[in-house]
C-alpha cells in the first residue's frame, strides 16, 4: 500500500493500477485498474507511484 509522507513524495507503490502510454500522437499516459481492466484517467505526465 502507498503512503503519502507529506514531502511531495510517496513511499512504495499505488495497489492494483498500472499506466501505459497508449497514443503516441498525444503522448497521454493512461492509469487502467488491473483487476478489471477499465481504463481510468489519462493525463499529460506520468502518474507518481504507479507500475509502467
Amino acid at each position: 500500500m502507498a503512503k503519502n509522507t507529506g514531502k511531495n513524495y510517496r513511499k512504495g507503490a499505488v495497489d492494483n493500477r498500472t499506466q501505459l502510454d497508449l497514443d503516441p500522437k498525444n503522448g497521454k499516459f493512461v492509469k487502467r485498474d488491473r483487476e478489471t481492466g477499465q481504463f481510468m484517467k489519462d493525463d499529460d505526465q506520468p502518474f507518481k507511484g504507479v507500475a509502467q
